[in-house]
């Protein structure tokens, strides 16, 4: 398996791969609309061995109280259903707060599974009293900073790029 950064030529495999994998066609409108208004920061695919996108992950700006501190949201997570629960996804997560690191975008932010999340060193953003505004569980909107001192003395509100309002 290869993870890679998106290019051009797979926009269209990367649609496909995000409508078959999710219940309605909400996400792929999404990842769209992120790639045509700019507001995607990060696109990794994960390849099989001949060369199929596999795998998706993507990554787009997050601010907080209005304010731009170059932090990013996750979302959406996707892996082809033949190719699920072999860990593609974990990896695809991994490369991408790995590379934002070294990009420097110093923290992240997901709304998911708790349980699948933590693993990666989410914790609640609740914690640092930080929320999104969409109501959803308190311990389901999480936060991971490159170190501590990315979230000293900061708290409010999350917003996602306007285009998760259309969700």
């Amino acid at each position: 398996m290869l993870i890679r950064t998106e290019a051009p030529a797979d926009i269209l495999t990367i649609d496909g791969l995000v409508r078959e994998t999710f219940e309605t066609e909400a996400e792929a409108k999404l990842v769209m609309s992120l790639r045509e208004n700019s507001h995607l920061t990060l696109s990794l695919v994960a390849c099989s061995d001949e060369g199929e996108v596999i795998g998706h992950c993507l990554f787009s700006p997050v601010t907080l109280d209005g304010e731009d501190f170059n932090w990013q949201g996750l979302a959406p997570l996707c892996v082809k259903n033949e190719y699920q629960k072999q860990g593609i996804a974990q990896a695809l997560v991994e490369e991408g707060l790995e590379t934002l690191a070294e990009l420097g975008y110093p923290v992240s932010v997901v709304l998911g599974d708790p349980a699948y999340y933590q693993r990666f060193g989410f914790e609640s953003a609740k914690t640092y009293n930080m929320n999104c505004k969409w109501e959803v569980p308190e311990e389901a909107f999480m936060i991971k900073a490159c170190s501590p001192e990315f979230l000293e003395g900061k708290a409010g509100l999350i917003e996602y790029c306007p285009e998760f309002d259309l969700l």
